[in-house]
C-alpha cells in the first residue's frame, strides 16, 4: 500500500476535521498515514510519498497561518519533488472572490515543483449545505483505485 503525508492548513479547525476523516478512510484501505497539523517541509517525507493537502483559505485568499511557512519553504526549495504524488482538498466559501485560493495556489505551486497530481483538486464550498468530512471521505472512496 501507499504512504500518505496529510498536510493541513487550518485557521478554525475545519480542515483538521477533514484531514482526520481522510486519515480514517486511508487507514481503512491499508495505507500508512501521517498527519501534519504544523507542517514543516524538513520534517515531511517526500520520497515515494503521496501528499494530501487539506487547506482552507484565510482572509483575501491567503494561506492559513499554520501552513504559511510550509508554502514559503516550497517556493524557495530546490528539492526534487517528482516522486511525490499529490492530492488537494481546498475548503472555502463561494461568497468570496478568493474561493479556495490557498488550496488552488499550493496545488499549482507543488505541481510547478514536480509533484504528480493523482486526481484534480477538489473544492468544498462551505456556502453549500454539505458535510465536508463526508464529502472528502466519499471522494477518496470513489477514487481508491487511483490512490
Amino acid at each position: 500500500m501507499s504512504s500518505f503525508q496529510i498536510i493541513v492548513g487550518s485557521m478554525l479547525g475545519g480542515s483538521e476535521y477533514v484531514a482526520e476523516a481522510c486519515e480514517e478512510v486511508l487507514i481503512g484501505y491499508g495505507h500508512q498515514v501521517e498527519l501534519h497539523f504544523q507542517p514543516d517541509l524538513a520534517q515531511i517525507s517526500n520520497k515515494n510519498q503521496t501528499w494530501l493537502i487539506c487547506t482552507s483559505t484565510h482572509g483575501a485568499g491567503d494561506y492559513p497561518d499554520n501552513i504559511q511557512a510550509f508554502a514559503t519553504d516550497i517556493e524557495n526549495t530546490d528539492l526534487d519533488l517528482s516522486s511525490v504524488k499529490l492530492l488537494t482538498i481546498a475548503i472555502g466559501d463561494s461568497n468570496y472572490d478568493t474561493f479556495c485560493y490557498a488550496g488552488k495556489n499550493i496545488n499549482k505551486l507543488l505541481l510547478s515543483k514536480g509533484c504528480i497530481e493523482l486526481l484534480p483538486l477538489i473544492t468544498l464550498d462551505m456556502n453549500e449545505d454539505i458535510d465536508p468530512e463526508e464529502r472528502s471521505q466519499a471522494w477518496l472512496s470513489e477514487n481508491q483505485d487511483h490512490l
